[in-house]
């Protein structure tokens, strides 16, 4: 009977096994297909830049409080969430660190959307 109860147990972690295995896999393929559906999303230097620099460019956004990539209003909205997080103050470092990532990250953006466009004039006089 020990024999039976030994096969049985075997087989039942066998059982187990590939079933947490074919989860697993699903789970990898799933995780997969989400990050390259958000790197289609983005233009592949924008994507290289959200890797780079740690924060995606929606995320940039929101933490600077614009909408659209106005150097103007980026700068003003730069300057006052630097200030306001500023440590003598009795603001937080970790915020005031973010405040500078983002900025980061929507200059980076600038940077690339101004080359685009130069690449554009220059293949249009070609």
């Amino acid at each position: 009977q020990a024999k039976y109860l030994a096969q049985i147990i075997l087989v039942g972690a066998q059982v187990v096994g590939r079933a947490f295995m074919r989860a697993l896999r699903q789970e990898f393929a799933a995780s997969r297909a989400a990050a390259d559906a958000r790197g289609r999303s983005e233009r592949p230097q924008s994507a290289a830049a959200s890797r780079i620099t740690g924060i995606s460019l929606q995320e940039a956004q929101q933490i600077l409080n614009v909408s659209n990539l106005n150097p103007e209003d980026i700068k003003k909205n730069y300057d006052h969430l630097f200030k306001v997080n500023d440590k003598s103050v009795g603001g937080s470092f970790y915020l005031q660190s973010k405040v500078v990532r983002a900025k980061e990250r929507l200059d980076e953006e600038l940077r690339i959307q101004a080359k685009d466009e130069k690449e554009k004039g220059w293949k249009a006089e070609t």
